[in-house]
């Protein structure tokens, strides 16, 4: 998968402009943010998959099953987030500050990514994941200011309406192609390797069970 560019980003929202549109079922409270919410989550998998021909069409009802169902299986990792960082900054109010807003930066993203992509409760913690992170440090440091730079930009666009939703639609944007450049990648590297290794497992036992047989015939 190749890095999206700044100005491809930039250009995304306004390939089906009509559809910044959507950003109106916010109006609707609760419902309608369940929906945007699940709209979100496909977005994110679409610029996984490196998906970038324009904004999707959103379905209200899937979409809004979709956040319904994020929300729930969101809420035991924000309780555990809560719980922590109330703590460190109980313990040490500048300490835990600095620890949140480091976590905010290197950790979270990539966790809320990888919980969009698999959409389970034990996503949100396959720490291991952060790895990715460790050993692409520098990829990932530029896809995050990429990130700021262009909230930032749309943030200065909203001052002409277009901006707000722009900005709210390519939130994940840089970071969800870092996810399927690094973790993806990686991940679908693993699953071959296992797949392989158990088809040759599968053709040993094969071998040796014909052999066994010959052998009793023998």
């Amino acid at each position: 998968m190749e890095t999206i560019g700044f100005s491809e980003a930039f250009k995304y929202p306004f390939k089906v402009p009509k559809r910044l549109l959507y950003i109106l079922w916010m109006i609707i409270p609760i419902l309608g943010w369940l929906a945007i919410s699940g709209y979100i989550v496909r977005l994110v998998n679409e610029f996984i998959e490196g998906k970038y021909e324009g904004l999707p069409e959103l379905h209200f009802v899937d979409d809004m099953k979709l956040g319904f169902m994020i929300f729930i299986k969101a809420i035991p990792f924000a309780l555990v987030c809560f719980v922590v960082f109330f703590a460190l900054i109980m313990v040490n109010e500048s300490l835990g500050t600095l620890i949140c807003m480091l976590v905010g930066f290197f950790a979270i993203p990539t966790l809320g990514t990888n919980f969009f992509r698999k959409q389970t409760v034990g996503s949100f913690f396959e720490f291991r994941v952060l790895n990715v992170v460790k050993d692409n440090l520098g990829e990932y440091i530029i896809a995050i200011l990429k990130q700021y730079a262009l909230i930032i930009v749309f943030a200065v666009l909203t001052l002409i309406l277009v901006g707000f939703p722009a900005m709210y639609f390519t939130t994940y944007i840089f970071i969800a192609n870092f996810y399927g450049k690094y973790v993806e990648k990686e991940e679908d590297s693993t699953l071959s390797f296992v797949e392989k290794e158990t088809d040759n497992t599968l053709e040993t036992e094969s071998s040796l069970g014909a052999e066994t047989s010959l052998n009793t015939e023998e």
